[in-house]
């Protein structure tokens, strides 16, 4: 078959099973990306979490022999819920990101890469075909970019005139030549919105992200998160929406153009003191098929004490102090102290005393020598309050 006749195949195809956006582009070497990615390295920006080796995440042909073209496809996720459960004191709730909204995307891109590779070898049985979805070598942006799907913006997101920067990406790399579309024009202009307003800096420049301070990073890690960061978490489980929520290109985007992608109200938003008891088993059987469980429960836990301590949630006292005495997880429990620290300014004389009494109860038996010097920080704290208190009332 012709070429040029497959790729108008596969447009009209990609539209009958749920992708919204696709385009082609050359297997070249990504050069640009490449030195973006050394100094990103150099400068200690990236998260870990992607494909070391630099040389194969920018030359195609080290992950496909006789690789030529580049196959990119886009799906659009919805950015609102039509009702929002409600989010009070002593019923606090956490956020998972869009991006974790409904079925996990790499099941939902998979699916879509699958069907589009069983049509292509309908007509072309020899072909070499190589998918990923956004835990593959090649960065999905790049590809993306350059298959004129959208242009990269200052907040490192892709972002398409049809959908904003709300959509998934993933990609193919094959054999087959096709005439590769044209890059669409960066229409970033002087807007430096989602730099203003990143809550941890960590967009250090337009188009630069330093990783390791990024706050859909943070949630992600397994270790404590800087105390520096905690107030920055918000009320955040998973994730970070900051600069595509105040992105002009963003306004008014919001699509419900498949089913799989709509979300649980109940867990998206899900109450914060459920999640400090809830078992391996139960985590699995309620969030494993979103995107933001591939952690574990964990790094959900620990946010979801951190959120609790932003909130100033004086009824969750109790369950920060067990945390604090029991649990065997030393992040989970540094957390909890600081989430306990946040909270005497509003507390009633009776909450302090019990937060003093816990805590004198978790340091001697707390075996990290940093965590026994929280608490004994925090129950300082808590001696001068009440000197300068017996003094004000003498």
């Amino acid at each position: 078959m012709n070429i040029n006749n497959l790729k108008n195949k596969l447009i009209e195809y990609s539209r009958d099973i749920g992708i919204d956006k696709i385009g082609f582009t050359t297997a070249a070497p990504f050069e640009s990306l490449k030195a973006r990615l050394y100094q990103q390295q150099a400068l200690g920006y990236q998260s870990g979490f992607e494909e070391k080796d630099i040389e194969k995440r920018t030359e195609p042909s080290k992950l496909l022999e006789g690789a030529q073209s580049i196959i990119a496809i886009a799906v659009a996720y919805p950015s609102k819920m039509q009702e929002k459960p409600a989010n009070k004191k002593g019923q606090r709730r956490g956020a998972f990101s869009r991006a974790s909204w409904g079925l996990d995307y790499h099941h939902i891109l998979k699916d879509r890469l699958n069907k589009l590779e069983a049509y292509i070898k309908e007509f072309i049985p020899e072909a070499k075909i190589k998918s990923m979805v956004d835990t593959g070598e090649l960065s999905d942006r790049a590809v993306a970019e350059r298959a004129g799907i959208g242009w990269s913006g200052k907040n490192t997101n892709l972002i398409t005139k049809e959908f904003g920067s709300y959509v998934y990406l993933g990609e193919m790399i094959t054999n087959i030549p096709f005439e590769p579309d044209q890059p669409v024009e960066n229409l970033c202009g002087s807007c430096n919105l989602c730099v203003d307003h990143c809550p941890t800096d960590a967009l250090v420049q337009g188009g630069q992200l330093n990783a390791n301070k990024c706050i859909a990073f943070l949630t992600q890690t397994k270790q404590d998160i800087p105390e520096s960061y905690r107030k920055a978490i918000g009320n955040r489980l998973y994730g970070c929406d900051t600069c595509q929520q105040v992105c002009p290109y963003n306004r008014g985007m919001d699509h419900h153009l498949h089913e799989e992608m709509e979300p649980d109200p109940m867990l998206v938003k899900p109450l914060l003191k459920p999640l400090l008891t809830i078992t391996n088993r139960e985590f699995k059987e309620r969030y494993g098929f979103m995107a933001g469980s591939w952690r574990g429960k964990k790094p959900i836990q620990r946010n979801a004490v951190i959120a609790l301590g932003n909130y100033k949630e004086t009824s969750a006292i109790p369950d920060l102090i067990d945390l604090a005495k029991n649990d065997p997880r030393p992040v989970i429990r540094s957390s909890a102290i600081w989430s306990l620290k946040q909270m005497i300014p509003c507390c009633s004389e009776e909450s302090i005393l019990q937060i003093k009494e816990g805590l004198n109860q978790a340091v001697s038996y707390e075996k990290e020598a940093y965590i026994r010097k929280e608490i004994n920080l925090l129950l300082k704290k808590i001696k001068k309050m009440e000197t300068v208190n017996g003094e004000t009332e003498s």
